[in-house]
């Protein structure tokens, strides 16, 4: 079968089982099997795909069918313009996390920091942040073995192993050294809003990572509530919050101390991170 046809049919597979990105999903897919980027089937759209490849993509395809998410089938999603390698034990980088990224990196520019990334899974953030800032270093903890042996993954893909260390750890145990920065995209979804997510969320994706407690904000008002603790005077918090959680972040982070210094807007002009000063 040539390379068209079998895109054609793994696309009309995806839109009988209503997935709406049917047809970039089937090219992304293709594209990582093959190691090839989606321009070169645009335009060899008449090559002969073997056998082998096809059985592979087949397979892959029906993982799809079934709502899987395309990173996960792949391995690998982009954020920051950087692949990171990517699995199940940890939830997938979000374009609105990019905006917490994009704002750290303007407000410490060619500093030499210290930085803690609470909850780090894939190390998506912590990773990126060293990528842009030369001078500084971190530390990522999670309470997940899988997600740390992953960020460990990205870290030596990236040549970025000797500036970070990731460490198993639950945020109320952890003890180190005090730090210029703490990042942090906790678990923020309320308990009963959880099962409203898709099954390509619900189905796949940890949970853990997910589950905010009962109003979305227990795993917030710890990070908040430690980092006043490891934080150096004067040290920087920032911290992605869910839709319609920053009055209470807000007067949260007031009483414990912090001094908000700006908070950034998503897409459709939600407060998503909030960033403070101790």
């Amino acid at each position: 079968m040539i390379l068209k046809d079998t895109i054609n049919q793994a696309s009309l597979q995806l839109k009988k089982n209503y997935i709406k990105s049917h047809l970039l999903d089937a090219e992304v897919i293709l594209s990582s099997i093959m190691k090839v980027d989606r321009e070169f089937l645009q335009l060899r759209d008449k090559l002969y795909i073997s056998k082998n490849i096809r059985k592979k993509y087949n397979a892959a395809i029906e993982r799809r069918s079934k709502k899987e998410p395309v990173a996960y089938i792949i391995g690998n999603k982009e954020f920051w313009s950087i692949d990171f390698h990517i699995d199940k034990s940890a939830l997938i980088p979000r374009p609105e996390t990019e905006l917490l990224v994009n704002e750290i990196i303007n407000f410490n520019k060619n500093k030499k920091i210290n930085i803690l990334d609470i909850g780090t899974g894939s190390g998506c953030v912590l990773l990126s942040i060293l990528k842009e800032m030369k001078l500084a270093k971190g530390v990522g903890i999670d309470i997940s073995k899988k997600a740390i042996h992953l960020a460990k993954n990205n870290a030596k893909k990236l040549n970025l192993f000797n500036r970070s260390h990731f460490k198993v750890c639950e945020i109320d145990n952890f003890i180190y050294s005090k730090f210029d920065l703490i990042v942090s995209n906790p678990p923020y979804i309320p308990l009963n809003e959880i099962k409203k997510l898709s099954r390509e969320i619900t189905d796949y994706e940890p949970i853990v990572a997910l589950n905010g407690g009962i109003d979305g904000l227990d795993l917030i008002k710890k990070v908040i509530y430690k980092s006043k603790i490891l934080l150096k005077k004067k040290g920087i918090l920032a911290i992605e919050i869910g839709n319609r959680q920053y009055k209470e972040v807000s007067s949260i982070l007031v009483k414990s101390g912090f001094r908000e210094l700006r908070k950034v807007h998503d897409y459709g002009f939600n407060v998503r991170c909030v960033i403070s000063r101790s």
